[in-house]
């Protein structure tokens, strides 16, 4: 009968071992994809459609955003909702003479119809920038 030494050893190895496997899995993904990335570039820069810079940019491009949602994906699965719950809270603490006068300039700020205006522009650049992550 296997010690509880062995199991814990055992289980400690098959970690580390699906680590190791997804990690590998990963790499041999992402090569696949600059491999992918690389050919169609190299016909665009045989037809004449982008020079090897513009070509090596574009593929460099790719890789980043596809590392950049590898590692967004991961950060997803390990914040769920229930560990968000057990960060702590930030409190700032604000003295009376501090509010009134926070209280006092944003009333100025929102009051003025150029910066209302420069408000709206910012929100509506901003909506569209979220369509177009959505739609990648």
């Amino acid at each position: 009968m296997p010690s509880f030494g062995d199991i814990v050893q055992k289980a400690l190895y098959l970690g580390v071992g699906l680590a190791s496997y997804a990690t590998e899995k990963a790499g041999s993904k992402l090569a696949e994809l600059r491999s992918q990335a690389q050919k169609i570039a190299d016909e665009m820069v045989d037809r004449g459609e982008m020079t090897t810079d513009e070509a090596r940019k574009v593929v460099e491009e790719i890789m980043k955003k596809a590392q950049q949602q590898q590692v967004e994906q991961t950060n997803i699965e390990k914040n769920s909702p229930e560990d968000k719950k057990r960060e702590p809270r930030l409190i700032e603490i604000v003295t009376e003479d501090e509010d009134s006068t926070a209280a006092n300039s944003e009333t100025s700020d929102n009051n003025n119809p150029d910066n209302i205006d420069s408000l709206r522009e910012q929100v509506q650049s901003l909506q569209e920038e979220l369509r177009r992550l959505k739609k990648d």
